[in-house]
């Protein structure tokens, strides 16, 4: 297999506390970015997108960007 050393730094847990990392999967509109635009694994996709949810309902994240 070929080493794919583009792919970015995944942390070994993802927490919804963590707001500058999570933002940074989401778009102008306050939408969650795909996973192949952000290119990060299936599996570490769930967690952000359970993470983002999280962090919504607590008030850390916005729903929708004015």
């Amino acid at each position: 297999m070929a080493d794919n050393s583009s792919s970015p730094t995944l942390p070994v847990f993802v927490d919804y506390k963590n707001v500058a990392y999570l933002k940074g999967f989401l778009n102008a509109h306050a939408r969650m970015v795909k996973g192949r635009t952000s290119d990060v694994p299936a599996s570490h996709q769930r967690k952000i997108e359970k993470a983002v949810k999280r962090a919504r309902f607590m008030g850390l994240l916005p729903y929708i960007a004015r």
